[in-house]
């Protein structure tokens, strides 16, 4: 009886018997205003009830029409929708975050709050139209009850690689925020970082100059290794000049080391030592600044340059390190490489004997450069050699030389000691290092030398680790087995990357000719010479025998008179 009152719903109850019969119902009137007056304190209904009051009917359709809306499980969701021009929802904001996310109050994801906030700082500056309020405006209004901290600031940045200047209102917007991280070094670090990859250094010196006294040593590597790697040596110098007035920042020796690496790291060691003959009234460079300058010159090829360096440290009284002649020695073995790789051995065993006779000792990073070196000019059989020979000076091998030696190992097409090598390495408590970056190398030379039959066992053994692959491990076998005609596995491996919800794309590949199946030609089969092709044929054949014992004219020795 409840579904046929429902389904005709007067507007209007104008006769007094249907009136009689509706005050007989006193429970469900009671349910009925109990329940609308809950439904109106909630906010989420405001009714602008008429007077005289409409029918309880009514309201109790109302009540279930609500009821059935928030409800999907509720019978009454299939019924039709009911005119209500006395009730009003609440508005929704006027404008969303995203189309298609929606926060969380009580268990907000850190991701979706940085792809949020990201997408404000994307979006362009206050109109009048598109965009009536302003990027601190809706920061308030969405984000005011979050609280943002140090990884939180760094998601943001990160996914805001486009959003240039608008980073500092959100910064200047941080600081007001009483649940944002507090305003310090590595806060102010992540900012600096975001506009140096962006070469906007005019607004990292208006950052540093407004927190005078809050930058320290963090904004200050972040800053001087953005303009290092920028390609700005002389600014690099000027800024560790001028930073105790403009930014607050005292100088001390680890930031001249920090000023020499970042100078030598990308190319600089000319301005480095410059730098360092300058200032060495002040700071007087020690051990690791002189291995620093040489290594810098010994990665940019110059070796004379590298050598008078340690002419004169040596003359001033220093003695070099280990690191700084492994540098030097990786300097000499480039060169050979790349000149002449027969003199690779003979000038490598020189600065090993230099060495020695200066009291240096080796260390596994020596015998790392000279495995990586031999492995480059394919003598697989020197590498393991020295390998076996590195317990002679009480070097045992890491993470680094195993990896090494396998990858010359399958370089060199000799699969099965490259696989022993790999239990070996495991075995000998380096597992952990075979991570998906190891894997990825050893699949990329057994493709590049075209063996993709053990190339798919060693990724068989990657996933058996426990180690994921990554798309461009995918991208690469899925290349690979296209172009041998290999179809079938090719779409096995990009289903199983569609199964990882890797971002794949479908592609068309040539299949390399070598690898074409060439269609099956039928051979000619050999048709019987009747009689007088026969005799004709032995006639040519004679007289071909008699031509042959006629004397040829010598028409190139004939003189000339």
């Amino acid at each position: 009886m409840i579904l046929a009152v429902q389904q005709r719903v007067p507007q209007r109850v104008e006769s007094a018997a249907s009136l009689r019969q509706v005050k007989r119902i006193k429970p469900c009137d009671c349910d009925s205003r109990v329940s609308l007056r809950s439904e109106s304190r909630t906010g989420t209904i405001r009714s602008k009830m008429p007077k005289p009051p409409p029918p309880l009917q009514l309201c109790r359709l109302f009540h279930r029409r609500i009821f059935a809306s928030n409800n999907p499980s509720s019978p009454f969701r299939t019924l039709n929708p009911l005119p209500s021009p006395t009730l009003s929802f609440s508005r929704q904001p006027p404008f969303f975050l995203f189309s298609s996310v929606r926060l969380n109050h009580a268990t907000p994801d850190r991701t979706v709050i940085a792809q949020s906030v990201a997408h404000q700082l994307r979006q362009p500056d206050a109109t009048s139209e598109e965009q009536p309020l302003s990027l601190s405006q809706r920061l308030e209004a969405h984000f005011s009850h979050l609280t943002f901290d140090q990884s939180l600031v760094q998601q943001v940045l990160n996914l805001s690689a486009d959003a240039g200047r608008k980073v500092l209102t959100f910064r200047d917007w941080l600081s007001r925020h009483p649940k944002a991280v507090k305003t310090d070094d590595v806060f102010l670090s992540n900012f600096v970082e975001y506009l140096g990859r962006n070469n906007d250094f005019k607004a990292i010196h208006d950052l540093l100059a407004a927190g005078c006294g809050i930058a320290g040593e963090k904004c200050f590597t972040a800053a001087v290794d953005r303009l290092a790697r920028a390609g700005r040596p002389t600014q690099v110098v000027q800024f560790f000049e001028k930073m105790e007035k403009d930014y607050g920042i005292a100088r001390d020796r680890g930031k001249v080391s920090v000023v020499v690496s970042s100078l030598c790291g990308n190319g600089f060691t000319g301005h480095a030592e410059r730098f360092v003959k300058k200032i060495a009234d002040e700071f007087f460079p020690d051990e690791m600044i002189c291995d620093t300058l040489v290594r810098g010159w010994s990665a940019e090829g110059k070796l004379d340059e590298a050598r008078r360096l340690v002419g004169e440290i040596t003359r001033g009284g220093f003695d070099l390190g280990t690191a700084a002649y492994n540098s030097i020695l990786d300097c000499v073995c480039k060169l050979c490489r790349k000149k002449d790789p027969f003199r690779l051995q003979s000038e490598a065993e020189k600065i090993l004997l230099e060495m020695d006779v200066k009291g240096i000792p080796r260390n596994v990073e020596t015998f790392n450069v000279l495995i990586a070196n031999y492995a480059k000019i394919r003598k697989t059989e020197d590498a393991l050699k020295l390998f076996d020979r590195m317990h002679e000076w009480g070097c045992s091998p890491d993470a680094t030389t195993y990896i090494l030696v396998i990858r010359s190992l399958y370089q060199a097409a000799r699969f099965g000691e490259g696989d022993e090598y790999i239990d070996r390495m495991k075995s000998t408590g380096f597992g952990k290092y075979l991570d998906k970056k190891a894997y990825y190398g050893f699949i990329k030379i057994l493709c590049g030398i075209e063996r993709i039959e053990h190339a798919m066992k060693v990724f068989a053994m990657m996933k058996r680790d426990g180690c994921q692959p990554g798309i461009k491990t995918y991208g690469l076998l899925i290349e690979k087995l296209a172009t041998h005609d290999l179809a079938d596995r090719a779409n096995a491996v990009f289903r199983e990357a569609v199964r990882k919800k890797l971002p794949v794309e479908p592609k068309a590949y040539s299949v390399h000719p070598r690898y074409m199946k060439k269609p099956k030609t039928k051979k000619k089969e050999k048709k019987k010479e009747t009689l007088p092709e026969k005799i004709a044929r032995k006639r040519r054949r004679l007289k071909k025998l008699r031509l042959s014992y006629v004397k040829k004219p010598r028409y190139g020795l004939r003189r000339l008179s």
